[in-house]
């Protein structure tokens, strides 16, 4: 656990900077055998997983509700997002506090890998093969080259559909009405 909270000190150094030495930062974490990256600017925060309330009737990838230092955040299970199998958390999986078209959405993940800088000359395309990569390549904007390996970078605002933000919307509003 010391390693998150090394990974936690560093994304709160990287907010406490100016945006501009944000440019290029990602935040990168595992799903599958995947690893994805966000860039650091969405990240608010890192937690450890907590109790999560269930919404009925709603997509199998939305988990539910935390109360986060009393506000009402939903969260959203990156793997069963992307069609992945689902797996037993454990004391390695977190949730990434990030925002998405000024709400607040957690994505519970297996576990943090850490922060690098990508440059904008490393990051290329999408490929476009196969039907099941089209599934990803809805929320995946670019590749990263991360040194010899490669770090799916994750469009933020594309990984909920509009229903999934009427969920959180009214988690937020929520927020607003307890204030």
């Amino acid at each position: 656990m010391e390693n998150m909270s090394e990974l936690k000190r560093q994304v709160d150094e990287e907010h406490s900077s100016e945006r501009d030495t944000q440019k290029g930062k990602y935040m990168t974490f595992k799903s599958g055998n995947e690893y994805f990256g966000l860039e650091i600017q969405y990240v608010n925060e890192i937690i450890q997983l907590q109790a999560i309330t269930a919404i009925p009737e709603t997509e199998d990838y939305i988990k539910g509700l935390i109360n986060l230092r009393g506000k009402v955040i939903p969260v959203v299970d990156v793997r069963l997002r992307f069609k992945q199998e689902p797996f037993e958390y454990n004391d390695r999986t977190c949730i990434i506090v990030i925002n998405i078209k000024s709400m607040m959405v957690g994505l519970i993940v297996e576990k943090i890998a850490e922060v690098v800088e990508i440059k904008e000359d490393n990051i290329l395309p999408p490929p476009s093969v196969g039907r099941t990569d089209k599934v990803q390549n809805k929320y995946v904007y670019g590749i990263g080259k991360v040194g010899d390996a490669v770090k799916l970078l994750l469009d933020p605002d594309k990984l909920l559909n509009d229903q999934d933000l009427t969920v959180v919307e009214q988690a937020n509003e929520m927020n607003v009405e307890e204030d």
